[in-house]
């Protein structure tokens, strides 16, 4: 998989966004969202009906930089099963 990033023109620097799906123990939803909503590198937390319960949209500098985000900060919130994160990408 080949992962486009986006040079941000104010800021000079490379940008990878990515969207992570996240279920969450039963009841947890919203407050994983909100915990979430406070770790740097996330533009926005939602929880949401559906398969997945809340969907964050995230940035970091780097692919590395975004696993980094996830693993350690993202996947380590209480109430958190299972994520997918999907990097985005320009076709």
């Amino acid at each position: 998989m080949t992962v486009v990033v986006t040079a941000l023109p104010e800021e000079g620097h490379v940008v990878v966004h990515a969207y992570i799906l996240i279920q969450t123990e039963v009841g947890k939803a919203a407050a994983v969202a909100a915990s979430i909503g406070e770790i740097a590198g996330v533009t926005k937390a939602e929880d949401v009906t559906g398969p997945y319960d809340v969907i964050v949209r995230a940035e970091a500098n780097s692919v590395d930089e975004l696993g980094r985000l996830v693993v350690a900060r993202v996947q380590s919130v209480d109430g958190i099963t299972r994520t997918l994160t999907c990097p985005v990408v320009n076709i």
